[in-house]
């Protein structure tokens, strides 16, 4: 009995560390669906764009907050989800994001002013997303170790596939059921979320968090310690990580506006409702072979991961400053060309933007750092769309506006050049949790000297 622990305690150990395999490849399959039914929707969402506008009579600026209200709700809940996952369980957390996500969509339908639809689709969706995609992602990522990069490459993939099979569908669905009917088939569509979080298994929680659940008491400081604990507070401390989420902060300003702007853009050139649809669904098949390929390749260690994504950042902020440009002669060939590149460089960096967190965190530490991370980053999110949609209206169509969105993943990049060993060709070390037993240690070194004395005679 007594060597049956040890046992125990080093499989579970060594599932921590990840088994590049077996369940984990399931998954990735989850992470697939559930992905494909947060960013991928999200993403598709601007078909309702030119809908929104002719039904309420409203600006751009005011239907563009619609879509941003629920990626800053993601993003902003995301901590939330992560403490919620480190406290209690994972699959019962991810499973209540599913419901809330496709009862936003489901409310949406039955919306009759933009703040009904600032409300569903942006306050409850964006809470059940972010209940979803962190927790998601933390659980993959805690289950490979070599093939990290790879497994969310073709788990991220989705994103591609689905919003180029997402946004001529939705055209379609408007058509035949208008836009209320739409969001109803897609609050339906959302509810398969559910069954993608049964299938992760409970998961033994850290050594130092059970110590401090252990360790409870009825006090202010016990409450906020444990509070600390799950949300990882630490890290906001810590330079490295703090200048990391600035970049990627940066970067989410003007990731999304394409998404958001682009058909209306199209349209405004003078493209067809199906034209402007096709041009997403072209950039969406090259964002899925973006992704595929950079986790291959990132996985091959000829290159640092941040260097890699570096280089995909300000590619993807070059493109999205050519997009106005090549529409100006009116040629859709050109349009769709830097419509494809970009959605190349974009799909390439998403993978690598989660895959640099444990290097900067740890493994341990992976959840909250993700968490926090969505949560800085969500008022970039809420501040792309409205202010692209502000220069349209200012100036009456969208250069300025995407010369402003590819500017900031440029900015992100330079900023990404001040980490710690940046420049060097090898990762540093990946820092290491530390448990209570060691802050107890250093904080009584003359017990620790005292005590290492016996050992140190006999020798």
């Amino acid at each position: 009995m007594t060597k049956a622990r040890p046992e125990a305690e080093g499989q579970s150990d060594e599932a921590e560390e990840g088994p590049d395999g077996g369940w984990g490849w399931v998954l990735v399959g989850a992470l697939f669906v559930s992905t494909s039914l947060v960013f991928g929707l999200m993403r598709s969402l601007g078909i309702f764009f030119v809908e929104f506008v002719q039904y309420f009579d409203e600006s751009a600026q005011a239907i563009s907050w619609i879509s941003s209200t629920g990626l800053a709700a993601q993003q902003f809940f995301s901590p939330l989800g992560a403490a919620l996952c480190n406290a209690y369980d994972t699959r019962l957390v991810v499973m209540t994001g599913g419901c809330l996500a496709g009862l936003g969509l489901i409310l949406a339908s039955q919306a009759t002013c933009l703040t009904h639809l600032y409300l569903t689709m942006g306050l409850i969706a964006g809470l059940g997303w972010g209940l979803v995609f962190t927790p998601m992602v933390a659980t993959v990522m805690a289950h490979f170790t070599r093939r990290r990069t790879l497994a969310l490459g073709l788990a991220f993939s989705s994103i591609g596939l689905s919003s180029f099979a997402f946004n001529p569908l939705f055209q379609l669905l408007i058509e035949k059921y208008a836009w209320r009917g739409a969001l109803l088939i897609l609050g339906g569509l959302s509810l398969n979320i559910v069954p993608c979080g049964a299938l992760i298994r409970p998961q033994q929680r850290s050594k130092a968090a059970k110590k401090i659940a252990s360790e409870s008491k009825p006090s202010h400081v016990s409450l906020l310690q444990r509070v600390s604990s799950h949300l990882e507070l630490s890290l906001l401390f810590e330079r490295p990580y703090i200048t990391y989420t600035l970049a990627i902060t940066l970067l989410n300003v003007g990731y999304f506006v394409p998404y958001f702007h682009l058909v209306a853009h199209s349209r405004q050139a003078g493209f067809s409702e199906y034209q402007a649809a096709f041009i997403m669904s072209a950039a969406g098949a090259t964002d899925i072979l973006g992704r595929v390929v950079s986790g291959w390749f990132s996985d091959l260690g000829h290159f640092r991961l941040i260097h890699l994504l570096s280089a995909w950042t300000t590619l993807a902020g070059v493109f999205i400053m050519l997009l106005p440009v090549s529409s100006l002669s009116g040629s859709y060939s050109a349009l769709m060309l830097i419509s494809l590149l970009y959605g190349f460089c974009s799909g390439a960096l998403t993978s690598l933007v989660f895959a640099v967190v444990p290097m900067i965190v740890g493994v341990e530490r992976v959840m909250g750092g993700l968490g926090l991370l969505q949560l800085i980053e969500s008022g970039a999110g809420l501040l792309g769309a409205p202010l692209s949609g502000f220069l349209k209206d200012v100036t009456g169509n969208y250069i300025a506006s995407f010369i402003m969105a590819g500017s900031f993943p440029i900015l992100g990049t330079l900023t990404m050049a001040t980490l710690p060993h940046y420049f060097s060709c090898k990762d540093p070390p990946a820092p290491q949790r530390e448990s209570p037993d060691d802050k107890e240690k250093s904080s009584h070194p003359e017990l620790e000297q005292m005590n290492s004395l016996p050992s140190d005679t006999s020798h």
